[in-house]
């Protein structure tokens, strides 16, 4: 059996809706792997089911409820909720698998596919690749499911009781809610709409709340706002006068933020507070946080300064949650706002998050921008390359040579970090240093060699 993964990425099966592996026929033939594999390891076989807001959701959803169903196993709908809602629905439940249909930050255009086991963690690499051999046999083998399954589990609007356990999961992992802050929330138009605002009007009248792009058409999703599009809710920040801003990504997984001043407040700085809040709280065991080799150089600096090591995954909040849990630690996270609360939460849950800010932010007496005002951000620059294939890098000379230039170059002042997109056709190259002109020349030339290999 071969280690090598076809369709599962680092955030589950992911691609244009309609095309495979989102076809209809490939869908089902999800849902029936997915089964076949319960039908191994678990006894009542039991799965909750959640979408996001696009247009292609709700038939992905049916269809892959309608393998389920087929194989026997018991489905019941959340309807639209975020992707840590159905994880700890998995959990919490007792249920042996909780399935989402979303593509993220990605365009309305595109969907996926992610699962979570009974523990409420995504499912481990070596089930992933056991479930798409169960995937591909079923195909090989034919069927007549040639247009879209309607099994009518998922196109009911879903179980109000379900989401409201989500809510108040939500609301029993933070204090009350504090005095006076202004606070400007983008739902991007996607799950956080059925989710953020009862969380924050259950949460207190204390705080002013103004919530923008949370009107889902089904092709909305992350249109320019959102988590992709940070300056959307800073500008929002700056025409209301807010003190602090919040914005999601289309399945509410990951959070950004901008101060009152307008800037952009990403993952790096959200650790540094958390730690830090964390730390004097004594609940940071071994003073110790998980980022990834994505963080700013600035990050590990402003963390030592506080006695608070810091540890490097890969990228991909299911990496950064392996690490966490080898080391010990309970908080860890990505640049791009996947945030991990390990005591509250099994995976990166933007709500979660903007919940956990505003309260430190409101407890500290300080502004945001004041609580990480002294994280000092290397220059750093990252750029993307569509690929034809994902060849190893270092497998290919003229490649690896730039690379190892522009390490020789950095001297030991920047770092490079050349890596494929887990979820996209990509290379991405990131370079940082002390010298803004070096870590331009190191990345371009780094670029016109990966095209020259690989590009389409």
């Amino acid at each position: 059996m071969t280690s090598e993964r076809k369709l599962f990425g680092t955030d589950g099966i992911r691609g244009v809706a309609g095309a495979f592996p989102l076809d209809p026929e490939t869908t089902f033939a999800i849902g029936r792997a997915l089964a076949r594999h319960l039908a191994r390891t678990a006894v009542r076989r039991r799965v909750v089911i959640g979408q996001d807001t696009r247009e292609s959701s709700l038939s992905i959803a049916d269809s892959v409820s309608a393998g389920l169903t087929e194989e026997g196993v018991e489905v019941e709908s959340a309807g639209v909720i975020t992707t840590p809602g159905i994880a700890h629905l998995a959990r919490c439940r007792k249920l042996d698998a909780g399935v989402v249909i979303s593509a993220s930050h990605n365009p309305w255009t595109d969907n996926g596919i992610k699962v979570f086991g009974p523990d409420g963690y995504k499912l481990p690499d070596a089930i992933e690749i056991e479930i798409e051999h169960e995937i591909f046999a079923d195909i090989e083998k034919g069927t007549d499911r040639k247009t879209p399954v309607r099994s009518g589990v998922s196109s009911l609007p879903g179980k109000r009781e379900l989401q409201l356990d989500y809510v108040e999961h939500l609301l029993e992992k933070v204090n009350a809610a504090p005095a006076g802050l202004e606070l400007v929330v983008d739902c991007a138009h996607g799950a956080a709409c059925v989710v953020a605002p009862e969380v924050f009007a259950r949460w207190g009248s204390s705080l002013g709340i103004e919530f923008i792009n949370r009107d889902p058409n089904g092709q909305n999703i992350n249109d320019h706002c959102g988590a992709l599009y940070p300056e959307t809710v800073a500008r929002a920040v700056i025409e209301r006068n807010a003190d602090l801003g919040i914005t999601f990504d289309g399945d509410a997984d990951r959070a950004l933020f901008a101060d009152a001043n307008g800037k952009v407040v990403n993952g790096d700085a959200v650790l540094l507070l958390a730690a830090r809040a964390m730390q004097a709280a004594g609940r940071l065991p071994n003073d110790l946080v998980v980022a990834t080799t994505m963080s700013n150089m600035g990050l590990e600096a402003a963390l030592k300064r506080s006695g608070i090591r810091m540890s490097r995954a890969n990228v991909g909040d299911k990496y950064v949650l392996e690490e966490m849990q080898k080391s010990g630690a309970t908080l860890g996270g990505e640049q791009s706002g996947h945030i991990i609360f390990l005591n509250d939460a099994t995976t990166g849950d933007g709500v979660l998050t903007a919940l956990q800010v505003v309260s430190m932010v409101g407890r500290s007496g300080k502004s945001l921008a004041e609580l990480v005002s002294d994280l000092k951000v290397f220059p750093q620059v990252i750029k993307n390359v569509r690929v034809r294939e994902k060849k190893p890098l270092m497998d290919i000379p003229e490649v690896a040579r730039t690379i190892r230039e522009a390490e020789q170059a950095l001297d030991g002042n920047g770092r490079v970090v050349v890596r494929y997109s887990g979820t996209e056709a990509l290379a991405r190259v990131m370079i940082e240093a002390e010298s803004e002109q070096q870590m331009h020349r190191s990345a371009d030339s780094i670029v016109v060699a990966i095209q020259q290999a690989l590009g389409l």
